[in-house]
């Protein structure tokens, strides 16, 4: 994670939340506070996720907000219910094995996209923890927005 760098064209809030995670080691950023007008105060759980680039090279670290699913991790990949998938999720398309700092915790995973029930199951579970995650799904149209799991190796 040492050479890894904060995601370019990241929205204000996302690079503060990631400095305040960063700077802490993880005890501080682990868990997300937000206020939003459409549902109120919202605390949701976040993980940093570092890819490689699949055209740079250069490892990215992005903030997800995730769930848990056995010994492994789950993310959704919205992009905010834009037609197009993430960049980091096309990026471990490219190479699947991430980093990710959970809390205080560093480990390396393998990432890979979920289909039928355990897809479904994991989506409800999502929209449980972020209920934004149902209008981005309305706002995706035709895109199914991909939901990855986070097998921590090793």
């Amino acid at each position: 994670m040492a050479d890894a760098i904060l995601a370019p064209n990241l929205p204000q809030w996302m690079k503060e939340h990631t400095d305040r995670y960063l700077a802490s080691g993880g005890t501080d950023g682990h868990m997300y506070k937000m206020t939003r007008p459409d549902i109120g105060e919202l605390t949701v759980a976040s993980l940093l996720l570092i890819t490689k680039g699949r055209k740079s090279g250069q490892s990215y670290i992005f903030p997800l907000f995730y769930g848990e699913t056995g010994k492994s991790y789950f993310v959704i990949a919205s992009k905010g219910g834009a037609p197009e998938h993430p960049g980091w999720y096309r990026n471990l398309q490219s190479n699947p094995e991430v980093d990710i700092q959970v809390g205080t915790k560093k480990m390396k995973a393998h990432a890979r996209t979920t289909s039928g029930e355990e897809r479904a199951r994991l989506w409800k579970d999502a929209v449980a923890f972020f209920p934004p995650y149902a209008d981005y799904e309305v706002k995706a149209g035709d895109r199914e927005i991909p939901v990855v799991v986070l097998d921590p190796v090793g």
